[in-house]
């Protein structure tokens, strides 16, 4: 009997708000080590003109198996007149009756340092009314800044990772058709002109603005390179003097600066998805003192339909039908619990734990909790 009672412990399943408190209990108490790890100067900041740089582009694919654009897309038309005309083809758009070109919208980041020459990645974007872009081959298409300038060609097979078939009464679709991937498909033609390497100052940029992290990293800076090279302009810029001696080896530089290691600091936050009932709670969140109960009424309202019928051989009677209205009220027992003064997320994990909260539960509750000026931390929803 004993080992049977065991076994049915065993088998118990947990609820949703057990699982999912057990989970962030696990995740952010198991091992406190994890929770003052030191960090990268590099995965937290970067070097200010050191970024990316959007290009954009508008191309035709051709080479489709008549899944291209549609005969009311006229731009499509007259973007494949235009480039003819430039190959010393001349038409008019009465005598052109295509369906295997697409028009789309080409987009692509350029590295910092590209060189001309390197090869970039591409992403094609249908913009009509093609149904896949399965097959096609990009025509070379310019793509600019936004400057205006032309910084890299792309032109290549279009690769996909989904087909669609059949019509729109009776067909298949599997994934996305109308956007595909040109890999290496974009040729760098014109550099980025950057100082960085010849500036006699650095300045490092942290990813979250935050005084307190920016104030750590001026201080390993110091402790690393020497007093007083570094110094921080706000809660997110680092400035740093070039020492003499790695004024002919910048690189160098930047790569101790980037593997420096800080103890980042974060603000104390709840982020609360309302959608899928998700929450998520900061280490540094605390509690004030507040009571959370939870309870529910259920009222059900409904009617039974009663026949009535006469005594048996009665000649006046009639069958009638008498309606009764049933009205149930329930209310399901209600939890009381206590937080004290400065509780951690361990403690608020808990107490929710106990009240058999559910996910989508908590976000009315941490609500609530905000409300009542309870709740020591940012509440951001999303």
């Amino acid at each position: 009997m004993e080992q049977q009672g065991i076994r049915s412990r065993r088998q118990k399943p947990l609820s949703v708000a057990r699982f999912v408190c057990v989970i962030l209990v696990a995740t952010l108490f198991a091992d406190s080590s994890l929770l003052k790890a030191a960090t990268r100067v590099k995965d937290v900041a970067r070097f200010q003109g050191v970024r990316d740089n959007q290009l954009v582009g508008y191309g035709l694919v051709v080479g489709l198996n008549k899944t291209g654009d549609r005969q009311q897309t006229f731009f499509t038309t007259q973007s494949l007149i235009n480039m003819l005309d430039r190959l010393g083809v001349t038409i008019t758009a009465q005598s052109i009756r295509v369906e295997n070109i697409a028009a789309v919208m080409v987009t692509a980041e350029l590295d910092p340092f590209a060189r001309a020459g390197s090869r970039i990645d591409c992403t094609v974007s249908s913009i009509g009314d093609a149904r896949s872009l399965q097959g096609g081959i990009l025509v070379q298409t310019p793509l600019k800044a936004a400057n205006g300038q032309v910084y890299a060609v792309a032109q290549g097979p279009v690769a996909i990772g989904g087909f669609s078939a059949g019509n729109s009464l009776n067909g298949v679709q599997v994934n996305h058709p109308t956007v595909g991937r040109i890999s290496g498909g974009g040729i760098v033609e014109r550099e980025v002109e950057s100082d960085l390497l010849q500036r006699d100052t650095f300045e490092l940029v942290l990813l979250q603005n935050d005084f307190t992290t920016a104030s750590r990293l001026e201080s390993a800076i110091n402790d690393r390179l020497g007093a007083g090279l570094a110094r921080s302009l706000d809660g997110r810029t680092v400035s740093v003097r070039v020492p003499a001696e790695f004024s002919a080896r910048p690189i160098e530089l930047i790569a101790k600066l980037e593997n420096l290691e800080i103890e980042t600091d974060r603000k104390a936050k709840v982020v609360i998805n309302e959608r899928t009932g998700t929450v998520v709670i900061g280490k540094d969140v605390r509690i004030s003192a507040v009571a959370i109960t939870q309870g529910s009424l259920s009222i059900q309202i409904g009617t039974n339909f009663n026949v009535s019928q006469p005594a048996p051989f009665s000649e006046q009677g009639q069958t009638v039908v008498t309606p009764e209205q049933n009205i149930v009220a329930e209310e399901k027992q209600s939890n009381l619990v206590m937080l004290k003064d400065g509780a951690s997320v361990e403690d608020l994990v808990r107490a929710l734990n106990a009240l058999g909260t559910t996910p989508r539960d908590l976000v009315a509750i941490f609500q609530a909790i905000k409300a009542a000026n309870a709740l020591q931390a940012e509440l951001e929803l999303i």
